[in-house]
């Protein structure tokens, strides 16, 4: 056995005693150390970088660490192994994905004001508000990355305390498939149950209450939504037939749940209502953001996008709607990106590119020196670099600048020096980078196109394309069409609308009609699944370049 020490950037040292071999981000995760590790432990992020201070480690070379990192004394937690007394120390920036993350949990009043609009647009459509319960309820939405909750008076529909938190699950893994796989692992359905029920819903609940002055036993009504995955593992139910052929759900619809029962801090005989879902990759968080949409009760044609850690979409209006999910992988969340990270402080949201120099102007989401690109910070760049000429169709750099060095892996675009960022170390945007972000963004386009073709529809035949999501609030609409990422339309068809799910779940709490509602909706709206859709595959391919292979979609 040997004594690993943990020094913890603003927090007390952590001690404890391990074997020999055994990895550093296994050992912090069971003494609660919360590194960031998007990959779920497999080496290819580069997320969970640790610094030892003393003592030592074994560890396999990592393309994610440079020579420079090596001598520096930087490793991966999840690539190093214990062979001895050893000290580390652990950044802010590997657990600020749990406290930091901005996302649109009704905390700033443009968010407040969107909603309230969006409450009595949902009510004027003729849906009744009022719930027999009364008194006070809860709104949960589970996002992959981060969760939100709302507080409201049940009478008023005041919102009386609203809180955000990372999902604690993260550690396992940025997206559904790799959290799923955890789950099959021994003890993987409590573990994960656990950093979703106990690290993270409880705590932001026990927020809400604190900020509101309510107790748990004043709140008669709970509503969670969340992707089919969330639903499945905050449940505790098998989620590996999400994953597997045929696809198929263990549940769409859960009825007669109590939220004490389930362990959610409640009154002994309050409801807890699930959002329903529709398939495999489209969940509650989707029939309860179509309700926020009104495209349900509309004749007008909306295409519904939810960006995040995935990508969902729906196509239709009050005739009929089709949907789907596309495996965009976790590049709009920062993941799969060697200078990615979340929406949190030091993350660059957008930025502008002079046209000769290539110098970058950029804004922060927090901070005063920048640390790497969220999702919006990737749509601006990209799109920037496609602008200038600097990168090809196919990303590959091809214009000579200060910016941009050349190495044996290819071209790569200097962000800011290792003396302009946060973090001493050089922010710089890789072909590879690239190369995964226009995978993820041919995802989102050749979803829509194949839904569209599936209807015989093009994209002139859609009359409003509603955003929602964390990342949707600082997307530039328009660059994000310039390189391919969305359809070409005019920008006052576009609209952003927040954090749709959170506003579908609090109209379920304020209204026994709205629950019936949302439930009406998922089981009327037509899934497809992509992965198995003929022609899917052509369309992707050919998305996958700057902006398409048939450049006059966009011209």
């Amino acid at each position: 056995m040997y004594t690993l020490t943990f020094k913890i950037e603003g927090e007390k040292d952590k001690k404890c005693q391990v074997e020999a071999g055994e990895k550093v981000l296994n050992a912090a995760l069971a003494q609660g150390i919360e590194i960031d590790a998007p990959c779920a432990g497999n080496g290819t992020c580069g997320k969970c970088r640790v610094r030892l201070i003393s003592g030592a480690l074994e560890m396999p070379d990592n393309p994610r660490l440079s020579q420079a990192d090596r001598e520096d004394m930087w490793y991966l937690a999840c690539q190093s192994k214990v062979i001895g007394d050893a000290v580390v120390w652990i950044p802010r920036s590997a657990s600020a994905f749990k406290q930091d993350i901005a996302t649109a949990d009704l905390s700033t009043p443009a968010e407040l004001e969107r909603y309230n609009k969006a409450i009595e647009a949902i009510f004027a459509s003729g849906i009744k508000p009022g719930c027999e319960c009364g008194g006070y309820g809860i709104a949960i939405d589970i996002g992959t990355t981060t969760v939100t909750g709302a507080l409201l008076d049940m009478a008023s529909g005041n919102v009386l305390g609203k809180a955000s938190r990372g999902n604690g699950q993260i550690k396992y893994g940025a997206d559904v498939i790799n959290r799923i796989i955890q789950q099959s692992k021994p003890g993987g359905v409590e573990r994960l149950q656990k950093a979703v029920k106990e690290e993270t819903i409880i705590p932001i609940i026990t927020a809400l209450l604190k900020e509101s002055g309510k107790k748990a036993e004043d709140v008669s009504r709970v509503v969670i939504a969340g992707n089919t995955t969330m639903e499945h593992l905050f449940m505790g139910a098998d989620g590996q037939t999400i994953r597997l052929e045929p696809y198929v759900p263990q549940f769409l619809e859960l009825e007669g749940l109590k939220a004490a029962q389930e362990g959610i801090p409640a009154a002994k005989d309050a409801d807890l209502i699930l959002a329903p879902n529709v398939g495999s990759y489209v969940g509650g968080d989707i029939t309860a953001g179509v309700l926020d949409t009104l495209m349900w009760n509309a004749p007008e044609m909306s295409l519904f996008i939810d960006l995040g850690t995935n990508g969902e979409l729906v196509l239709g209006n009050s005739d009929y709607m089709l949907c789907c999910a596309c495996s965009a992988g976790p590049a709009f969340e920062g993941g799969d990106i060697s200078c990615g990270m979340r929406a949190t402080t030091g993350a660059i949201d957008s930025i502008h590119l002079d046209d000769e120099s290539l110098k970058p102007e950029y804004t922060l989401i927090a901070g005063d020196k920048p640390a790497g690109l969220c999702g919006s910070g990737l749509i601006s760049i990209i799109g920037e670099l496609f602008r200038t000429g600097a990168i090809s169709a196919k990303g590959k750099f091809i214009r000579q600048s200060d910016r941009i060095r050349y190495d044996e892996y290819g071209g790569n675009y200097i962000v800011a020096s290792a003396e302009e960022s946060v973090t001493g170390k050089a922010i710089e945007l890789t072909e590879g980078d690239i190369d995964n972000f226009i995978r993820a963004k041919g995802a989102i386009f050749s979803a829509i196109r194949t839904m569209l073709k599936s209807l015989d529809m093009t994209v002139d035949d859609i009359d409003k394309i509603i955003i929602a999501g964390g990342i949707g609030s600082g997307i530039d609409i328009g660059k994000a069409i310039e390189i391919g990422m969305l359809p070409k339309a005019d920008l006052n068809k576009y609209s952003y609308i927040g954090n749709s799910s959170l506003t579908g779940a609090c109209a379920m709490l304020l209204s026994e009609e709205a629950t019936e509602k949302v439930f009406d909706i998922g089981r009327n709206m037509t899934y497809i699944e992509l992965s198995t859709e003929p022609g899917y595959m052509d369309e992707f391919l050919a998305a996958c370049f700057l902006p398409h292979t048939d450049s006059s979609l966009f011209d």
